[in-house]
């Protein structure tokens, strides 16, 4: 290709970075197996029993179409903007608008809750109590602003390093614990009745969000077109068998106690090669947050990128939205928000919840107008479209459970809207001061 080539190609964004299948499975992985499956497996076996195996498996089996759908559309419209750029295409500037805003001031919110979270292991494990938690949470937050002002090939780099310990971790648990796995703890299999496989479920929800983050690198990949289904596709089976081992592992192997279990997977581990339950609980968690918090600030700053490209943002953000450049200025503002989201739950004391839930409404908000925007835009008939619908109907459902969770992507959306009209307001004061003589 020659030099000519590739400048047009860069002025037009059609121009492809170098990230491998396995560096985007590696980011999938790490944006989707989250925090959760240090608790969740025994927070569903409380609610349900071995019976939460089977809200297990639905959801892996429904994260499917979810995914697939987002590499989809990210293989056809392979930009930064992700989903915000499906929504542009498909309903116009406003609905790209509110998602990129939902999206983008949501990981401020919720990285620095997982860094949280995982701080907390770490001072249960060695002492400190707040200022640990806060000590480790900074650390988290510094690291992935580092490797991510670098590039996302060394980003990606990384990510394919966390993903490898994080699985060999969750094989070595399931795999040491297996020879204390007893058949009768699946009886009874339902000791809370059927219906308690639906509760079940709506916990474990939150452990497969992620599948959207990954679309604003799209452009970042070798080969979008390919690469993109692939990548998510080894991720779909990859976190799902991880996922389905540790739960069925959780109950056969702890029995009743799992629901009373705070840390399974460490106890797992502590069951198969002993050593203390804490420190491999904090050394599991901040893998796993590690990798979550990786996938997220790469996908944001892309996006960041994007909207400011658009309009969407202020414009000076739009450096780095080109594929193989690096996003710094919008990186500098979800680390700067981070950093103040963080600050602001140490100061007033309220723990990382609330920037949970604004999270998870926001995401909500996220997939439901990227289904809709999948139905106009992927192919009728095809088996993209289908996963589509079917992903939007499990979206609605869960944003029924979402509730009043839903009024700050709310009110991201009557800000996004704003900025849109005042932005052109300004545009049009500037032409008639540009026409008059």
């Amino acid at each position: 290709m020659s030099a000519s080539t590739n400048t047009t190609q860069r002025q037009h964004g059609t121009a492809h970075g170098r990230l491998t299948v396995l560096q985007g499975a590696a980011l999938y992985v790490g944006a989707v197996l989250g925090t959760g499956v240090i608790a969740l497996p025994a927070l569903a076996a409380k609610v349900a029993g071995p019976a939460s195996l089977l809200a297990w498996l639905a959801l892996v089996l429904l994260s499917a179409p979810l995914a697939a759908t987002f590499a989809a559309l990210g293989a056809r419209y392979p930009d930064a903007g992700g989903v915000a750029t499906y929504a542009r295409q498909a309903f116009g500037p406003r609905a790209s608008a509110i998602v990129g805003w939902c999206f983008y001031f949501a990981v401020p919110a919720g990285t620095p809750a997982a860094a949280i979270f995982a701080g907390a292991y770490v001072a249960a494990a060695l002492g400190g109590g707040e200022h640990t938690v806060f000590l480790t949470s900074a650390a988290l937050l510094a690291i992935v602003t580092l490797a991510n002002s670098l590039g996302v090939t060394i980003s990606g780099k990384m990510q394919v390093v966390l993903s490898t310990l994080l699985v060999a971790l969750l094989l070595t648990a399931v795999a040491a614990s297996a020879p204390h796995a007893h058949a009768g703890y699946l009886h009874p299999f339902a000791p809370h009745g059927w219906l308690a496989v639906v509760p079940a479920a709506a916990l474990l929800v939150w452990s497969f969000a992620g599948w959207e983050a990954i679309t604003h690198l799209a452009g970042e990949f070798k080969r979008p077109a390919r690469d993109l289904p692939l990548a998510s596709a080894i991720a779909v089976v990859v976190v799902g068998a991880l996922y389905l081992a540790v739960a069925l592992a959780s109950v056969l192997v702890l029995g009743p106690a799992a629901g009373d279990s705070a840390a399974p997977l460490a106890e797992l581990l502590v069951l198969g090669i002993g050593g203390n339950v804490r420190v491999l609980a904090a050394a599991a968690a901040l893998l796993l947050t590690l990798g979550t918090m990786n996938a997220y600030f790469a996908g944001a700053a892309k996006l960041g990128a994007a909207l400011g490209r658009d309009g969407a943002l202020p414009g000076w953000l739009a450096a780095g939205s080109l594929a193989g450049d690096v996003p710094r200025r919008s990186l500098a503002v979800v680390s700067g928000l981070s950093a103040l989201s963080m600050c602001a739950v140490a100061f007033a004391g309220v723990g990382p919840k609330p920037l949970v839930l604004m999270t998870t409404g926001s995401f909500v908000t996220v997939y439901a107008i990227g289904c809709a925007a999948a139905l106009r835009l992927l192919p009728r008939g095809t088996a993209a479209h289908r996963c589509a619908q079917c992903s939007l109907v499990c979206v609605v459902a869960l944003c029924l459970a979402t509730g009043w969770f839903l009024l700050w992507p709310l009110c991201m959306s009557g800000c996004a809207l704003l900025y849109l009209r005042l932005g052109r307001r300004r545009a049009n004061r500037t032409a008639i001061r540009c026409d008059v003589p």
